[in-house]
């Protein structure tokens, strides 16, 4: 029977006894608010999970984590796996090839060593094109691949980001199938998404395909999340800090009813009033 939240369920039961006694969540570290709303989308998502970290035997809760550790780490090696040779075909238009041409399974020529990802890979306001010596990328620096068409516009930092060709394709890829890619969308979410009963685009997975573009147009070839090079903790939570940031909540209402409509491929005029209610209901 699917997880539902009633006034008799003890997690409830006690919350409500917390949130008297205790400081509201939101007076936490913000890493703690953001383990804290992780841990109850996945409690809501997998039905009986909380029954069994409630009444569980230590050994059983343990286990549990372990089952899910294991399991969004080898989703994770899966995507890096297929999207390092995927992700080469989304370079340059259709018919068109990569010059110089990128191995498929060596990583060591791309990133700033060759042309077409360094581009894509360069940091928000500094022109590849004029680079001069080395410099040092840090996490939170922004590279031009988050955005539409891959221009960047100082004057309002928000047109075009997170929408980029590269990230449909990148999303499609992971959630949907491979070969959607190349397809036109459906009318509803179908793939991975749907056999795993993802109803909407959200901001954790608008995180992580970025985090994974990213990872694939690098030469690293072992992703680590304490990779100082890459710095790829920092890029994906800085990503993520945005799209929670309330101050940004009207942007990002915004920006997930245009991935809703592009991706499960409803129109403007279609349910929109259903379609931002759920919107705002992820977001807030």
């Amino acid at each position: 029977m699917p997880l539902r939240w009633t006034s008799s369920n003890l997690l409830v039961l006690h919350s409500r006894h917390f949130g008297r006694t205790d400081s509201p969540i939101e007076n936490y570290p913000a890493d703690d608010c953001q383990e804290h709303r992780v841990f109850m989308e996945l409690v809501v998502s997998y039905p009986g999970l909380l029954d069994c970290l409630i009444n569980g035997k230590e050994e059983d809760i343990i286990h549990v984590g372990e089952l899910l550790g294991k399991g969004a780490s080898g989703a994770r090696g899966d995507d890096t796996k297929t999207l390092k040779s995927a992700i080469l075909k989304w370079l340059v238009p259709r018919g068109q090839a990569v010059i110089p041409p990128l191995s498929q399974n060596i990583k060591s020529d791309r990133e700033f060593n060759h042309e077409i990802t360094s581009a894509l890979l360069c940091p928000t306001g500094l022109d590849w094109s004029n680079a001069d010596g080395e410099t040092a990328v840090c996490g939170d620096q922004w590279p031009m691949f988050l955005y539409a068409g891959y221009i960047y516009d100082p004057e309002n930092p928000w047109t075009g980001l997170l929408r980029s060709e590269i990230l449909i394709f990148g999303f499609k890829h992971i959630f949907t199938s491979p070969s959607s890619v190349d397809k036109e969308t459906k009318a509803t979410c179908s793939g991975n998404a749907y056999l795993h009963g993802m109803r909407s685009v959200t901001k954790g997975s608008l995180a992580y395909i970025a985090m994974q573009v990213w990872f694939s147009l690098s030469s690293s070839s072992v992703f680590s999340h304490t990779d100082t090079v890459m710095d790829s903790k920092n890029f994906y939570h800085s990503i993520l800090d945005l799209l929670e940031d309330p101050d940004e909540s009207e942007e990002v209402v915004d920006l997930m009813m245009w991935w809703m409509r592009f991706i499960c491929n409803i129109s403007k005029n279609k349910k929109r009033a259903a379609l931002r209610e759920l919107v705002t209901a992820s977001v807030t």
